[in-house]
């Protein structure tokens, strides 16, 4: 495919991009926003058999966590705070004359974050996620991959570093009616031992995770959409004490709506809302997410 072909099917590159994930910054025992949370519809509508291509993305979303869920699944008026979490992003695309019809693509993402709560407040550059994708299309209007990225343990302070590796994979899907769009994801993170100087050794929780997407083609420039996350955590084990760390593991389901705008054929934005419906052991999402794409 090139991409001086027909407007539609560059409509159709410039609403791809394969997402990285914005995970936890903090303490073993507290959650962040729903991996992968961060996508927007057509996410995963993507080409075979096509020049290389690049893609540079900026994701941002905005947090007040007005309320927490507790281990019961009650929500309480504390641990509130305001993030501004951010990734930047760099795709290749590119496919290969000796392996027809398979796409390939490659990411470097930096992740940013910003931090008000309790009359404090922190920010700086996150960890750095790296990592392929690859994907076929079972027919015309669908497609059917996988992707992997590594998420780095340090970023510029401490308060922004996870301080072990993780691995992010998931199986990613979409399918294209005339008027309609479906896609989404599946998948997990591991994580490595954490281990900082003067602390105990813990083991992460592992992350199962969802994110789907249904839209609406309303138009050619106009895109509304509804998103649905799920996020479950295993609890944190704590190996210097050899038992998992109290009200640990968290699980949250969040949805809201969102409309995405095709600009031009080179450049789109998509913005939307997310508040939770019900969650364990994390603060309450009530945010805004956007996204910004510009394809050459």
């Amino acid at each position: 495919m090139r991409l001086t072909e027909k407007p539609e099917r560059l409509r159709s590159l410039l609403r791809i991009v394969i997402p990285g994930a914005l995970l936890a910054y903090a303490a073993p025992s507290r959650a962040a926003d729903i991996t992968l949370g961060i996508i927007g519809p057509h996410e995963y509508d993507l080409p075979v058999d096509f020049k290389p291509f690049n893609v540079l993305v900026q994701y941002g979303d905005g947090n007040a966590a007005g309320n927490t869920y507790n281990s019961v699944g009650q929500r309480e008026a504390r641990g509130g705070s305001h993030t501004w979490s951010g990734l930047t992003k760099y795709v290749h695309f590119r496919s290969f004359d000796a392996i027809p019809h398979v796409g390939f693509a490659f990411e470097v993402i930096q992740g940013e974050s910003y931090v008000l709560a309790n009359g404090t407040n922190y920010g700086g550059l996150g960890p750095t996620i790296i990592g392929p994708a690859a994907w076929f299309k079972p027919n015309a209007h669908s497609t059917f991959g996988f992707q992997t990225f590594m998420q780095t343990p340090v970023g510029t302070r401490d308060a922004t570093s996870p301080n072990y590796w993780s691995n992010i994979s998931s199986f990613i899907f979409d399918y294209e009616w005339k008027h309609f769009s479906f896609d989404g994801d599946a998948g997990t993170v591991v994580g490595s031992t954490k281990h900082v100087k003067g602390q105990n050794s813990y083991f992460p929780g592992v992350v199962f995770y969802s994110n789907l997407r249904l839209s609406w083609k309303a138009t050619q420039k106009i895109e509304p959409f509804l998103a649905f996350d799920w996020q479950n955590v295993t609890g944190t084990f704590d190996n210097t004490a050899n038992r998992y760390v109290d009200n640990s593991n968290s699980r949250e389901i969040a949805m809201g709506p969102g409309v995405m705008f095709n600009i031009s054929k080179h450049v789109s934005f998509t913005a939307r809302y997310s508040h939770s419906v019900e969650g364990r052991n994390t603060p309450e999402t009530n945010a805004y997410y956007m996204k910004f794409v510009y394809l050459w």
